[in-house]
């Protein structure tokens, strides 16, 4: 899964909707079910998405919504070795935004 988000400090949440393709009440669903998402809230109280919740909002869709786990499995997973797995998504992440640009790249020749 592809998420196109401009590189910034803070993502509204419609920003974040819109990126993964998916309503802003299952965001805000996520936030209350699931520790790891921690948006800053502003005066007006909206939600400022780091990241770091981005990528965490990431595995989360990738568990939930591409592997059909549940939300007490997903809570499960995240919570036995967390930062093993974090670290190996953020790294798989990588290489298949690196392998679209070069898709990209190779399509431009």
């Amino acid at each position: 899964m592809h998420i196109d988000l401009p590189e910034k400090r803070y993502y509204g949440i419609g920003e974040v909707a819109k990126a993964f393709g998916v309503n802003a009440s299952l965001i805000r669903f996520w936030e209350k079910e699931f520790d790891v998402i921690r948006p800053k809230k502003n005066a007006k109280g909206n939600r400022k998405f780091t990241p770091e919740d981005i990528t965490n909002l990431k595995l989360i869709y990738h568990l939930v919504k591409e592997r059909g786990f549940t939300l007490d499995g997903a809570k499960t997973y995240l919570k036995d070795g967390k930062k093993e797995r974090l670290a190996n998504f953020d790294i798989i992440n990588k290489l298949e935004d690196i392998k679209n640009q070069l898709i990209k790249i190779k399509d431009q020749l």
